[in-house]
């Protein structure tokens, strides 16, 4: 083949990194991560159960959605393999709050403003915490394409 018959254009190139990783459900563990009907969970419960004598051992997952908080089970023989999320945790100063949206500085000193006030009791505290004048840290948690404000605490005063 000549040269001028590979000239492949790549429009969106990813980071590399994959939303999901597979993970053989056996291996699964309580207060792990895992993907049911297409949303990122924590376990907060399994079982294993024996079937007939012909049968494959099944898990039983209940887990918690780690954005909405809703409940979700799922079963699945212990053999196969289920997708696990890769969640990331990262801790960023609270710079403003405008309009239900946070903003945010990220390690390299631009600011993110695409993440939204969380609703009910910790958005309430976080606003309440920030307009008495009280530095913040505000726990992001990123999972399959999806960002939550999950926690802040008060930053720690510099000496």
């Amino acid at each position: 083949m000549a040269d001028e018959d590979h000239h492949e254009e790549f429009e969106h190139a990813g980071s590399g990194a994959s939303l999901t990783y597979p993970m053989q459900c056996s291996a699964l563990r309580k207060n792990g991560h895992v993907v049911i009907k297409g949303r990122p969970c924590k376990i907060v419960d399994m079982s294993t159960s024996k079937t007939g004598k012909h049968g494959h051992a099944k898990v039983h997952l209940v887990a918690i959605d780690i954005f909405t908080g809703k409940k979700l089970e799922d079963i699945s023989p212990s053999t196969h393999n289920m997708d696990v999320p890769n969640v990331t945790r990262t801790e960023l100063p609270l710079l403003d709050i405008d309009d239900g949206f946070l903003s945010l500085m990220n390690a390299d000193g631009s600011t993110k403003d695409d993440v939204k006030l969380p609703e009910g009791e910790v958005g309430e505290k976080m606003q309440a915490e920030f307009h008495d004048g009280k530095e913040l840290l505000v726990t992001v948690v990123a999972a399959m394409g999806e960002e939550h404000a999950l926690s802040f605490k008060e930053a720690p005063k510099g000496n």
